[in-house]
């Protein structure tokens, strides 16, 4: 766990066009999460990364703003850089583990949720060995987790000559989540979780220390350069599984800002099939609930069940994630201007 398993990939040669083209289908502009940052661009001018040193992009392809099923979210510039070589790196096999290792995955959303850990935290399982339960790092981390002998002792997993279930995916899976819980309890932040489940506890704290600071992004330089690009390995990683960044790869400071934009920032819940058929289109502007809904000939309950708090989000001037069927999500970004005029009038009439 201290440091990374090593790796064994298949080096790809991906021609241009295709990366052009995967990137811009898969992070596609959105523009709630902009504020978020200092520096709002729409698209993000790459300067040389310092933490990896064969960095040799001039511009980014990436957009800094993405949307996915559950959260508007953006790509931090300090980490688009690394972000895009890693997804021109990593796509291929990682599309192709989406298939095969879909039991674990499912083994890990299950496991991961009875502990409250956010289910898309079982990427970290991905960069630190590749979901081969036989990895062992040379510092001694072993199974899926990478977990030390220590953590594996004292989260009651058996280790001995016959036996090490550090290996096992089920128990060492619980393992896990414990060791994220208790990382999450000392830091409230997933980047500083994923820094110091490969660095260490009291290395990440010193860092906090001289960079006076809990936000990864400045504190990111007095960590080793490993650590540092294993976290940019787990964002990189969501953006290739998930089509675009999440609450976990967020600092702490960008998810309270992020949330305090949204007028709908407390997330509701939602099943699977729900979030499969759904997706969100972010809006601003006195739309209303009922002419939305009308239009798209929707059931008005079942749009404030997704939407809770419409209405009083737009009257108070905040964007608004509204949840739609991807059917009516399209219909909704060709007439919404049309609708946004229908609700004005609406308005107006009293």
């Amino acid at each position: 766990m201290n440091l990374s398993a090593r790796k064994i990939y298949k080096k790809t040669n991906f021609s241009k066009v295709f990366v052009v083209a995967f990137l811009l289908m898969s992070f596609p502009q959105s523009k709630a999460f902009a504020a978020a940052y200092k520096d709002s661009v729409k698209t993000i001018p790459v300067k040389k990364d310092t933490t990896d040193e064969n960095n040799k992009v001039e511009e980014s392809l990436i957009p800094k703003e993405t949307i996915n099923a559950s959260y508007t979210t953006g790509l931090n510039p300090k980490a688009a850089s690394f972000v895009q070589q890693y997804a021109q790196k990593e796509s291929k096999e990682y599309e192709k583990m989406k298939i095969w290792g879909k039991p674990y995955f499912d083994l890990y959303d299950k496991i991961l949720t009875e502990y409250g850990i956010p289910k898309e935290m079982k990427y970290l399982s991905v960069i630190e060995s590749s979901l081969q339960p036989g990895t062992i790092s040379w510092a001694g981390a072993v199974g899926p987790w990478q977990l030390m002998g220590d953590e594996g002792k004292r989260f009651g997993l058996r280790m001995n000559g016959a036996i090490d279930e550090r290996m096992d995916f089920y128990k060492s899976t619980h393992a896990a989540a414990k060791l994220m819980k208790e990382l999450y309890s000392e830091f409230g932040d997933w980047l500083l979780v994923i820094a110091a489940y490969n660095g260490g506890v009291g290395r990440v704290k010193q860092c906090i220390r001289k960079a006076n600071s809990k936000d990864f992004w400045d504190l990111q330089y007095f960590l080793p350069e490993e650590t540092r690009n294993h976290v940019k390995k787990f964002i990189g990683t969501h953006f290739i599984f998930e089509g675009s960044g999440g609450l976990t790869t967020m600092t702490a400071i960008e998810v309270g800002k992020y949330k305090a934009q949204m007028g709908n920032a407390s997330a509701i819940q939602l099943t699977d099939e729900e979030i499969k058929t759904t997706s969100i289109v972010e809006i601003k502007g006195r739309y209303l609930s009922a002419v939305v809904s009308s239009s798209l000939m929707m059931d008005i309950e079942q749009f404030n069940k997704w939407n809770p708090g419409f209405d009083k989000a737009l009257a108070e001037g905040k964007n608004y994630a509204v949840r739609l069927t991807k059917d009516r999500a399209a219909i909704f970004e060709a007439k919404k201007s049309q609708i946004l005029l229908e609700s004005i009038r609406t308005l107006l009439n009293g």
